[in-house]
């Protein structure tokens, strides 16, 4: 009687260890899928921010074909498309994710924002009115300011650069979006004023600063302003306010300018130069 039981015993406690090693292998693929998953995502934010842009582009193109149903790939696409500065395929691609339902309003805050970089205004105006009003975000604010300046819409253009500038802590960007946009308008005081307040968080950006001298030069103020610069960058700005003066008529400060820029420039300012002698000549 014995030896059946016994066999009983055995079998059990082989199929009970048997079973333990199954949800073993289950527990050790669960964790290699996470690891993986893990590792991916780590590469992904690589590929994104220091990795080359069209290797990062290849590599979701790639991955993508391989899971074509994963959302997060596609946005990672999408943003490779944006970095590699081909905004025409980074509409599509974001066009791509934003008709999944797995759509968010960012989603199409970024679908907007490749429609803008491929100067498509228009459809850019259409995906921003379709992202509900509750969506409150600096990158959402920043596109619809700059959609309505590009419909001279100037009142909505300063509310939404306000409310922008309300939603981030690095307000040098949508400080400088916003002077550009008084600038074109012809409100160069109020251009100076914003391009001064940008550099008070950037003093390194050196479009900031060259649009400072325009709309300075534009109010006939020709000296420069007070800003940190290199002797490079000092020669760069003269010579943007040389071309200022001599558009508005005051050629002879003009010349002046450019002679300094010449001066000043560490290496041969060629542009400088070339612009100084054809005024000789025309003199």
């Amino acid at each position: 009687m014995r030896h059946p039981i016994l066999m009983f015993l055995c079998v059990a406690g082989a199929a009970a260890l048997s079973g333990c090693q199954k949800a073993s292998d289950a527990e050790v693929d669960r964790a290699i899928k996470d690891v993986n998953v893990i590792d991916e995502s780590n590469l992904s934010d690589v590929m994104l921010t220091v990795g080359d842009p069209n290797e990062a582009v290849a590599y979701f193109q790639r991955t993508l074909s391989q899971n074509p149903d994963r959302i997060d790939l596609r946005r990672n696409l999408a943003k490779a498309l944006v970095r590699a500065k081909k905004p025409t395929e980074a509409a599509l691609a974001w066009q791509s994710v934003v008709e999944s339902p797995e759509a968010t309003s960012e989603d199409r805050v970024g679908l907007a924002d490749a429609q803008i970089r491929a100067n498509e205004w228009n459809k850019a105006e259409a995906t921003l009115n379709t992202i509900p009003p509750t969506h409150e975000t600096y990158e959402r604010y920043r596109l619809e300011a700059m959609v309505a300046d590009a419909n001279k819409k100037w009142q909505k253009a300063d509310s939404f650069y306000e409310t922008a500038l309300g939603l981030t802590t690095q307000p040098s960007g949508v400080l400088n979006n916003w002077g550009y946009s008084k600038l074109t308008r012809g409100d160069f005081p109020g251009a100076e004023k914003l391009f001064g307040e940008a550099l008070t968080y950037d003093a390194s950006n050196f479009t900031t600063k060259n649009n400072l001298v325009l709309a300075r030069a534009a109010q006939r103020k020709y000296d420069m302003p007070i800003v940190t610069m290199t002797q490079s960058e000092r020669a760069e700005l003269l010579y943007t306010a040389a071309l200022t003066a001599i558009k508005q008529g005051d050629v002879t400060i003009g010349k002046g300018l450019l002679e300094d820029a010449v001066d000043t420039s560490p290496k041969y300012f060629e542009q400088a130069a070339r612009a100084l002698e054809t005024l000789n000549h025309g003199a």
